[in-house]
Protein backbone atom coordinates (compact mmCIF):
# COMPACT_ATOMS: atom_id res chain seq x y z
CA UNK A 1 0.00 0.00 0.00
CA UNK A 2 1.60 3.35 -0.94
CA UNK A 3 0.56 6.92 0.77
CA UNK A 4 1.79 9.54 -1.00
CA UNK A 5 5.51 8.33 -1.79
CA UNK A 6 5.36 6.28 1.69
CA UNK A 7 5.09 2.89 0.94
CA UNK A 8 3.22 0.88 3.99
CA UNK A 9 3.88 -2.52 4.11
CA UNK A 10 1.83 -4.83 5.90
CA UNK A 11 -0.94 -2.80 5.29
CA UNK A 12 -1.36 -1.56 8.73
CA UNK A 13 -1.71 1.22 10.58
CA UNK A 14 -1.82 1.87 14.47
CA UNK A 15 -4.91 4.22 15.04
CA UNK A 16 -4.01 7.52 16.49
CA UNK A 17 -5.44 7.23 20.37
CA UNK A 18 -5.84 10.41 22.89
CA UNK A 19 -3.92 9.21 25.63
CA UNK A 20 -2.40 6.04 24.23
CA UNK A 21 -0.27 6.22 20.96
CA UNK A 22 2.69 8.06 22.66
CA UNK A 23 6.53 7.77 22.23
CA UNK A 24 6.64 4.86 24.18
CA UNK A 25 3.35 2.81 23.18
CA UNK A 26 4.42 3.47 19.58
CA UNK A 27 7.74 1.58 20.36
CA UNK A 28 6.14 -1.36 21.66
CA UNK A 29 4.37 -1.70 18.83
CA UNK A 30 6.39 -1.19 16.02
CA UNK A 31 9.27 -3.42 17.43
CA UNK A 32 6.40 -6.48 16.69
CA UNK A 33 5.70 -5.42 12.59
CA UNK A 34 5.72 -3.23 10.01
CA UNK A 35 3.28 -0.66 9.18
CA UNK A 36 2.23 3.38 9.97
CA UNK A 37 2.19 4.03 13.60
CA UNK A 38 0.43 7.27 14.18
CA UNK A 39 0.82 9.72 16.95
CA UNK A 40 -1.77 10.91 19.17
CA UNK A 41 -4.16 13.69 18.02
CA UNK A 42 -2.59 17.04 18.17
CA UNK A 43 -4.91 20.28 18.08
CA UNK A 44 -3.49 22.79 15.38
CA UNK A 45 -4.59 26.04 17.32
CA UNK A 46 -2.33 24.55 20.03
CA UNK A 47 0.37 23.70 17.66
CA UNK A 48 0.50 27.13 16.13
CA UNK A 49 0.30 28.87 18.87
CA UNK A 50 3.43 26.61 20.41
CA UNK A 51 2.08 25.05 23.17
CA UNK A 52 4.48 23.56 25.79
CA UNK A 53 2.42 20.82 26.14
CA UNK A 54 1.60 20.37 22.76
CA UNK A 55 4.95 20.59 21.42
CA UNK A 56 5.89 18.02 24.27
CA UNK A 57 3.49 15.06 22.68
CA UNK A 58 5.19 15.54 19.18
CA UNK A 59 7.71 13.20 20.28
CA UNK A 60 9.44 10.53 18.16
CA UNK A 61 12.00 7.98 18.66
CA UNK A 62 15.22 7.88 17.47
CA UNK A 63 14.84 5.80 13.72
CA UNK A 64 10.88 6.06 14.18
CA UNK A 65 10.38 6.06 9.97
CA UNK A 66 7.79 7.43 8.94
CA UNK A 67 7.09 10.08 11.66
CA UNK A 68 2.97 10.05 11.45
CA UNK A 69 1.29 12.99 13.06
CA UNK A 70 -2.61 13.02 13.25
CA UNK A 71 -3.84 16.72 13.48
CA UNK A 72 -7.46 18.07 14.65
CA UNK A 73 -8.80 21.50 13.12
CA UNK A 74 -12.28 23.41 12.46
CA UNK A 75 -10.99 25.99 11.01
CA UNK A 76 -9.48 25.66 7.33
CA UNK A 77 -6.69 29.11 8.25
CA UNK A 78 -5.64 27.70 11.20
CA UNK A 79 -4.82 24.01 10.10
CA UNK A 80 -2.88 25.37 6.96
CA UNK A 81 -1.17 26.86 9.52
CA UNK A 82 -0.40 23.89 11.64
CA UNK A 83 0.49 21.86 8.11
CA UNK A 84 2.32 24.60 7.07
CA UNK A 85 4.41 24.48 10.53
CA UNK A 86 4.75 20.65 10.34
CA UNK A 87 6.06 20.52 6.69
CA UNK A 88 8.69 23.62 7.14
CA UNK A 89 9.85 22.64 10.76
CA UNK A 90 10.12 19.15 9.33
CA UNK A 91 8.07 17.76 12.18
CA UNK A 92 6.75 14.66 10.41
CA UNK A 93 6.41 12.73 7.63
CA UNK A 94 3.18 12.43 7.30
CA UNK A 95 -0.10 14.33 8.19
CA UNK A 96 -3.42 12.54 8.91
CA UNK A 97 -6.25 14.39 9.68
CA UNK A 98 -9.28 13.82 12.43
CA UNK A 99 -12.54 13.65 11.70
CA UNK A 100 -13.72 10.90 13.80
CA UNK A 101 -13.80 11.59 17.25
CA UNK A 102 -17.05 11.54 18.76
CA UNK A 103 -16.65 12.76 22.15
CA UNK A 104 -18.69 15.33 23.13
CA UNK A 105 -15.76 18.22 23.74
CA UNK A 106 -14.22 17.83 20.07
CA UNK A 107 -18.04 17.90 18.12
CA UNK A 108 -19.56 20.47 19.99
CA UNK A 109 -17.06 22.18 18.38
CA UNK A 110 -18.35 21.03 14.96
CA UNK A 111 -14.93 19.03 14.98
CA UNK A 112 -14.25 15.87 14.65
CA UNK A 113 -17.18 13.31 13.30
CA UNK A 114 -19.25 16.35 13.32
CA UNK A 115 -17.26 17.98 10.71
CA UNK A 116 -17.96 16.30 7.48
CA UNK A 117 -21.90 16.89 7.49
CA UNK A 118 -20.25 20.41 6.51
CA UNK A 119 -19.36 19.92 3.09
CA UNK A 120 -17.89 23.04 2.01
CA UNK A 121 -16.32 23.84 5.61
CA UNK A 122 -14.46 20.15 4.44
CA UNK A 123 -13.17 20.85 1.53
CA UNK A 124 -11.80 24.09 2.46
CA UNK A 125 -9.93 22.34 5.17
CA UNK A 126 -8.91 19.65 2.88
CA UNK A 127 -7.65 22.27 0.40
CA UNK A 128 -5.48 23.97 2.92
CA UNK A 129 -3.63 21.15 4.32
CA UNK A 130 -2.87 19.59 1.01
CA UNK A 131 -1.54 23.20 -0.08
CA UNK A 132 0.37 23.44 2.82
CA UNK A 133 1.86 19.95 3.17
CA UNK A 134 4.03 20.05 -0.55
CA UNK A 135 5.25 16.83 -0.78
CA UNK A 136 4.05 15.43 2.48
CA UNK A 137 0.87 12.86 1.75
CA UNK A 138 -2.27 14.24 4.04
CA UNK A 139 -4.59 11.56 5.03
CA UNK A 140 -8.37 11.70 6.67
CA UNK A 141 -9.68 9.40 9.39
CA UNK A 142 -13.74 9.96 9.72
CA UNK A 143 -16.86 7.71 10.66
CA UNK A 144 -20.28 7.21 8.87
CA UNK A 145 -21.89 10.21 9.81
CA UNK A 146 -23.26 11.76 13.05
CA UNK A 147 -26.12 9.31 12.29
CA UNK A 148 -27.65 6.82 10.35
CA UNK A 149 -30.33 9.91 9.18
CA UNK A 150 -26.99 12.45 8.86
CA UNK A 151 -24.21 10.09 6.84
CA UNK A 152 -21.87 11.70 5.14
CA UNK A 153 -18.54 9.12 4.51
CA UNK A 154 -19.16 8.88 0.95
CA UNK A 155 -19.07 12.59 0.10
CA UNK A 156 -16.73 13.31 2.44
CA UNK A 157 -14.45 10.55 0.58
CA UNK A 158 -14.98 12.39 -3.01
CA UNK A 159 -14.17 15.64 -1.41
CA UNK A 160 -11.18 13.76 -0.24
CA UNK A 161 -10.03 12.71 -3.39
CA UNK A 162 -11.27 15.33 -5.27
CA UNK A 163 -8.38 17.42 -3.12
CA UNK A 164 -5.63 15.17 -3.47
CA UNK A 165 -5.16 13.54 -0.38
CA UNK A 166 -3.59 10.34 -0.66
CA UNK A 167 -5.90 7.85 1.52
CA UNK A 168 -8.63 7.66 3.61
CA UNK A 169 -9.86 5.63 6.39
CA UNK A 170 -13.17 5.15 7.45
CA UNK A 171 -14.16 3.80 11.58
CA UNK A 172 -17.56 2.42 10.07
CA UNK A 173 -19.56 3.75 13.09
CA UNK A 174 -21.38 6.62 13.35
CA UNK A 175 -20.37 9.21 15.84
CA UNK A 176 -23.86 8.46 17.76
CA UNK A 177 -22.86 4.70 17.82
CA UNK A 178 -19.03 5.87 19.98
CA UNK A 179 -17.83 2.77 19.81
CA UNK A 180 -20.76 0.48 20.55
CA UNK A 181 -22.66 -1.55 18.43
CA UNK A 182 -21.28 -3.77 15.16
CA UNK A 183 -18.85 -2.28 12.93
CA UNK A 184 -20.71 -1.74 9.04
CA UNK A 185 -17.68 -3.54 7.74
CA UNK A 186 -20.32 -3.16 4.04
CA UNK A 187 -19.56 1.02 4.65
CA UNK A 188 -16.20 -0.12 3.98
CA UNK A 189 -17.04 -1.67 0.32
CA UNK A 190 -19.07 1.01 -0.55
CA UNK A 191 -16.43 3.93 0.30
CA UNK A 192 -13.70 1.42 -1.79
CA UNK A 193 -16.50 1.68 -4.76
CA UNK A 194 -17.16 5.12 -4.57
CA UNK A 195 -13.38 6.52 -4.22
CA UNK A 196 -11.13 3.63 -6.26
CA UNK A 197 -8.76 6.24 -6.80
CA UNK A 198 -7.01 6.41 -3.38
CA UNK A 199 -6.23 3.76 -0.94
CA UNK A 200 -9.51 3.36 1.51
CA UNK A 201 -8.34 1.48 5.09
CA UNK A 202 -11.01 -0.18 7.50
CA UNK A 203 -11.33 0.30 11.17
CA UNK A 204 -13.79 -1.26 13.34
CA UNK A 205 -14.17 -4.39 15.71
CA UNK A 206 -10.21 -5.63 14.30
CA UNK A 207 -9.35 -7.67 17.61
CA UNK A 208 -7.50 -9.83 15.89
CA UNK A 209 -5.22 -10.28 13.15
CA UNK A 210 -7.51 -12.85 11.04
CA UNK A 211 -9.94 -10.25 11.40
CA UNK A 212 -8.51 -7.51 9.23
CA UNK A 213 -7.54 -10.50 6.64
CA UNK A 214 -11.35 -11.15 6.90
CA UNK A 215 -11.96 -7.44 6.76
CA UNK A 216 -9.90 -6.77 3.58
CA UNK A 217 -11.35 -9.91 1.76
CA UNK A 218 -15.01 -8.59 2.49
CA UNK A 219 -14.81 -5.02 1.83
CA UNK A 220 -12.03 -4.82 -0.94
CA UNK A 221 -10.22 -2.44 0.95
CA UNK A 222 -6.52 -1.60 0.56
CA UNK A 223 -5.70 -1.95 4.42
CA UNK A 224 -6.58 -1.84 8.14
CA UNK A 225 -6.72 0.57 11.11
CA UNK A 226 -5.69 -1.01 14.30
CA UNK A 227 -7.32 0.94 17.59
CA UNK A 228 -8.95 -0.83 20.49
CA UNK A 229 -7.60 -4.14 19.51
CA UNK A 230 -4.48 -3.42 20.45
CA UNK A 231 -4.90 -1.68 23.85
CA UNK A 232 -3.00 -4.46 26.08
CA UNK A 233 -1.82 -6.21 23.00
CA UNK A 234 1.01 -4.45 21.40
CA UNK A 235 1.93 -8.04 19.89
CA UNK A 236 -1.03 -7.83 17.88
CA UNK A 237 1.27 -6.28 14.96
CA UNK A 238 3.88 -9.17 15.43
CA UNK A 239 0.40 -11.41 14.46
CA UNK A 240 -0.54 -8.85 11.55
CA UNK A 241 2.78 -9.09 10.32
CA UNK A 242 2.85 -12.64 9.79
CA UNK A 243 -0.99 -12.55 8.78
CA UNK A 244 -0.03 -10.75 5.86
CA UNK A 245 3.13 -11.98 5.07
CA UNK A 246 1.03 -15.85 5.01
CA UNK A 247 2.70 -17.03 8.45
CA UNK A 248 0.30 -18.93 10.35
CA UNK A 249 2.11 -18.29 13.97
CA UNK A 250 0.10 -16.24 16.36
CA UNK A 251 1.75 -14.51 19.58
CA UNK A 252 0.44 -16.23 22.60
CA UNK A 253 2.33 -14.93 25.78
CA UNK A 254 2.17 -16.17 28.95
CA UNK A 255 1.08 -14.11 31.79
CA UNK A 256 4.86 -14.07 33.29
CA UNK A 257 5.45 -12.31 29.38
CA UNK A 258 2.86 -10.01 29.42
CA UNK A 259 4.18 -8.84 32.82
CA UNK A 260 7.21 -8.24 31.26
CA UNK A 261 5.68 -5.91 28.40
CA UNK A 262 3.54 -4.50 31.15
CA UNK A 263 6.79 -3.71 33.27
CA UNK A 264 8.96 -2.42 30.18
CA UNK A 265 5.85 -0.37 29.07
CA UNK A 266 5.81 1.80 32.37
CA UNK A 267 9.42 2.13 32.55
CA UNK A 268 9.18 3.44 28.80
CA UNK A 269 6.77 5.77 29.81
CA UNK A 270 8.87 7.05 33.14
CA UNK A 271 11.11 8.05 30.57
CA UNK A 272 9.31 9.58 28.09
CA UNK A 273 7.61 12.09 30.70
CA UNK A 274 10.86 12.30 33.01
CA UNK A 275 8.94 11.58 35.83
CA UNK A 276 8.13 8.71 37.85
CA UNK A 277 5.41 9.60 39.25
CA UNK A 278 3.75 11.27 35.63
CA UNK A 279 4.71 7.96 34.27
CA UNK A 280 3.53 5.46 36.80
CA UNK A 281 0.36 7.00 36.94
CA UNK A 282 -0.22 7.18 33.15
CA UNK A 283 0.35 3.52 32.96
CA UNK A 284 -2.55 2.73 35.22
CA UNK A 285 -4.80 2.75 32.64
CA UNK A 286 -3.32 0.23 30.69
CA UNK A 287 -3.61 -2.56 33.38
CA UNK A 288 -6.98 -3.85 32.80
CA UNK A 289 -6.27 -4.04 28.70
CA UNK A 290 -3.18 -6.21 29.05
CA UNK A 291 -5.15 -8.38 31.80
CA UNK A 292 -7.99 -9.12 30.29
CA UNK A 293 -9.10 -12.77 30.03
CA UNK A 294 -6.43 -13.97 32.49
CA UNK A 295 -6.73 -15.25 36.17
CA UNK A 296 -6.06 -12.57 38.07
CA UNK A 297 -8.02 -11.71 41.34
CA UNK A 298 -9.81 -8.55 42.28
CA UNK A 299 -6.92 -8.15 44.71
CA UNK A 300 -4.11 -7.88 42.56
CA UNK A 301 -5.48 -6.07 39.94
CA UNK A 302 -6.23 -3.03 42.05
CA UNK A 303 -3.36 -2.92 43.43
CA UNK A 304 -1.52 -2.80 39.89
CA UNK A 305 -4.00 -0.05 38.95
CA UNK A 306 -3.29 2.07 41.90
CA UNK A 307 1.02 1.50 42.15
CA UNK A 308 2.58 4.69 42.33
CA UNK A 309 6.14 3.79 41.57
CA UNK A 310 8.15 1.54 39.72
CA UNK A 311 9.20 -0.60 42.41
CA UNK A 312 5.93 -0.74 43.40
CA UNK A 313 4.68 -1.73 40.20
CA UNK A 314 7.10 -4.50 39.47
CA UNK A 315 6.92 -6.23 42.94
CA UNK A 316 2.97 -6.57 42.79
CA UNK A 317 3.49 -7.83 38.65
CA UNK A 318 6.10 -9.71 40.11
CA UNK A 319 3.52 -11.80 42.17
CA UNK A 320 1.59 -13.04 39.20
CA UNK A 321 1.43 -16.57 38.43
CA UNK A 322 3.83 -16.23 35.55
CA UNK A 323 3.46 -19.46 34.06
CA UNK A 324 -0.39 -19.12 33.60
CA UNK A 325 -1.36 -19.47 29.81
CA UNK A 326 -2.49 -17.57 27.03
CA UNK A 327 -6.34 -17.44 27.61
CA UNK A 328 -7.36 -17.97 24.62
CA UNK A 329 -10.52 -15.90 23.09
CA UNK A 330 -11.53 -14.98 26.52
CA UNK A 331 -8.44 -12.68 25.42
CA UNK A 332 -10.32 -11.30 22.36
CA UNK A 333 -12.40 -8.45 21.69
CA UNK A 334 -13.90 -4.95 22.77
CA UNK A 335 -11.10 -3.45 25.30
CA UNK A 336 -11.68 0.48 25.93
CA UNK A 337 -14.72 2.24 25.80
CA UNK A 338 -17.97 0.19 24.28
CA UNK A 339 -21.27 1.97 24.60
CA UNK A 340 -23.59 4.08 22.46
CA UNK A 341 -24.59 7.59 23.09
CA UNK A 342 -27.66 8.65 22.85
CA UNK A 343 -27.25 11.96 20.79
CA UNK A 344 -24.26 13.34 19.81
CA UNK A 345 -23.54 16.94 20.82
CA UNK A 346 -23.48 19.38 18.04
CA UNK A 347 -22.96 23.46 17.79
CA UNK A 348 -26.63 24.66 17.69
CA UNK A 349 -28.23 24.55 14.60
CA UNK A 350 -25.17 22.53 12.95
CA UNK A 351 -27.63 19.89 11.19
CA UNK A 352 -29.44 23.42 9.48
CA UNK A 353 -27.57 23.52 6.23
CA UNK A 354 -25.11 21.35 5.44
CA UNK A 355 -23.65 23.58 2.40
CA UNK A 356 -22.86 26.01 5.31
CA UNK A 357 -18.78 26.35 5.49
CA UNK A 358 -18.70 29.24 7.90
CA UNK A 359 -16.20 28.15 10.88
CA UNK A 360 -18.27 28.04 14.38
CA UNK A 361 -17.60 30.58 16.96
CA UNK A 362 -15.01 29.56 19.27
CA UNK A 363 -14.05 26.26 16.94
CA UNK A 364 -10.26 25.88 17.64
CA UNK A 365 -9.53 24.74 20.91
CA UNK A 366 -5.57 25.98 22.39
CA UNK A 367 -5.64 22.29 24.28
CA UNK A 368 -4.17 19.14 22.43
CA UNK A 369 -5.78 15.75 22.88
CA UNK A 370 -9.68 14.65 22.31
Amino acid sequence: MKIGAIEVWPPVVLAPMAGVTNAPFRALCREQGGGLYVSEMITTRALVERNAKTLAMIRFEPGEKPRSLQLYGVDPAVVGAAVTMVAAEGLADHVDLNFGCPVPKVTRRGGGSALPYKRDLLRRILRAAVAAAGTLPVTVKMRKGIDDDHLTYLDAGRIAAEEGVSAVALHARTAVQHYGGTADWDAIARLKEAVPEIPVLGNGDIWTADDAVRMMRHTGCDGVVVGRGCLGRPWLFRDLDNAFHGRPERARPSLGEVAETMRRHAELLVECFGSETHGVLDFRKHVGWYLKGFTVGAGPRRDLATSSSLAELRERLAVLPAGQPWPGEAADGPRGKSTARERVHLPDGWLDDPGDAAVPEDAESATSGG
